[in-house]
Order: C-alpha cells, then sequence, then structure tokens
C-alpha cells in the first residue's frame, strides 16, 4: 500500500513540477562541490561559488589539489561560511587523491555500504551531504533526505514532525523500487514542492497538487 501510494505521490509532482533536471553540474567533481557548498544557504548562492571557479580555472581536481584552504575559501566566499566549507572540501579532495589517486570512478567503483561510511567519517560530512554525493555524482541508489523531505511527509502523516534521517530515509528506501533516477527526481520534485508551497511557517495548502493526501491540510486564508 505505501509503495503504492508513494509511486502516486511521485507521479502527481512530476505531472505538477515536471522533470527537474537535478543535481546541476557539467561533471562528477562539480556536483561533489556544489553538494558541500549548499549546505545552510539557497542554492543560487552556490551557483555564485562555482562560477568563480569555473573563472579562474578551478574545476579541476588537480587545481583544486593544489591551491591552499585559505584561497578556495576566497572564491567560495558566496556560497557562506566560506573558510568552514574550504576545510571540508580540503578534506574530501585530500581522502580522494591519498586513496584513489585522485581518480574519482574508482572512488565510485567501492560498494555503496563502504564508501557511504569512508565518507561520513570525514570532517563536515553528513548524511545529507554524503547521499548526495553518492546519488547525484556516484549514481548509487540512495535516497537523499532534507528537511522538506521531512517536514512534507510529517504532514502528510508518514512520520513524526522530529523523525530522524535514518528513519525517513528507511522508509522512503523500503517501499521505493531501488532505481536511482527515481530516487533522484523524487528528491528534487519533493524540494520543489516545499520551497513552493508547503512552507515552514506558511503552507499553501489549497493550491498543493498533494492536497488530497494531506492530513494537515489547512483551511483557505489559514497560514
Amino acid at each position: 500500500m505505501k509503495q503504492q501510494r508513494l509511486m502516486e505521490i511521485y507521479h502527481k509532482l512530476l505531472e505538477h513540477f515536471g522533470p527537474r533536471g537535478w543535481w546541476p553540474g557539467e561533471s562528477c567533481l562539480e556536483i561533489m562541490l556544489g553538494a558541500v557548498l549548499t549546505q545552510a544557504v539557497a542554492w543560487k548562492n552556490v551557483e555564485k561559488a562555482i562560477a568563480a571557479l569555473k573563472e579562474a580555472g578551478l574545476l579541476d581536481f588537480s587545481a583544486l589539489l593544489a591551491i591552499t584552504e585559505e584561497e578556495l575559501a576566497d572564491f567560495i566566499k558566496p556560497a557562506l561560511y566560506h573558510r568552514q566549507k574550504a576545510r571540508r572540501l580540503k578534506i574530501l579532495l585530500d581522502f580522494i587523491a591519498e586513496n584513489y589517486g585522485g581518480d574519482i570512478d574508482l572512488m565510485f567503483s567501492e560498494p555503496l555500504s563502504q564508501i557511504r561510511a569512508r565518507l561520513l567519517a570525514l570532517w563536515g560530512i553528513g548524511p545529507e551531504t554524503a547521499d548526495s554525493i553518492l546519488l547525484y555524482a556516484g549514481n548509487y541508489p540512495v535516497f537523499v533526505v532534507d528537511a522538506y523531505t521531512i517536514r512534507i511527509f510529517s504532514r502528510l502523516g508518514w512520520v513524526e514532525d522530529k523523525c530522524s534521517y535514518e528513519k525517513m530515509q528507511g522508509l522512503m528506501q523500503r517501499h521505493l523500487p531501488a532505481d536511482t533516477q527515481i530516487y533522484n527526481e523524487y528528491h528534487a520534485l519533493l524540494v520543489a514542492l516545499g520551497a513552493n508551497y508547503c512552507k515552514k511557517r506558511k503552507a499553501f495548502c489549497q493550491e498543493c497538487p498533494l492536497a488530497e493526501y494531506c492530513s494537515a491540510k489547512r483551511p483557505a486564508g489559514h497560514n
């Protein structure tokens, strides 16, 4: 029943929003950079930081590895928290260099459970960042959970509003086909829903494409 309902929700969102084309990036490296840079900021900030790196000819593994953490921080200022994020990126780059000779494809040849554990052991890489890297850059069948996912499914009555990342991810992965394309599109569609309708403080329930499924649907004019 849950699998059927999850796929109904998926198709309803896909019909409403259309394919999202997510995650934007011309290479695995660029997608990985974006996964770290987007922590706690809007994507428009990430685009500015990546554009600065691209303009400087730094969207290259060896080039990024060669510059200092301070230099990297200067380039990614638009993404905010730039010093912390520069450190996180340097740790990630060093990890790939030391363990895989800088070969990202080699890293992604490891089994999902193994590479996920290794990424999560790195400073500053939490489950959402690790899973974004694995799904969008590595093409692993792992569902990415974010605040939108938990907010939406708690309002739909599926989970509690303080549901853990692991519980939410487990629910999605148990009841959806282990299909990277579905995981990719589903996550992006939930982001679109959360950003445009199922907002944290002001939900637009009357216009929401999932209103028929929602146990928390609010009357018209109620925020």
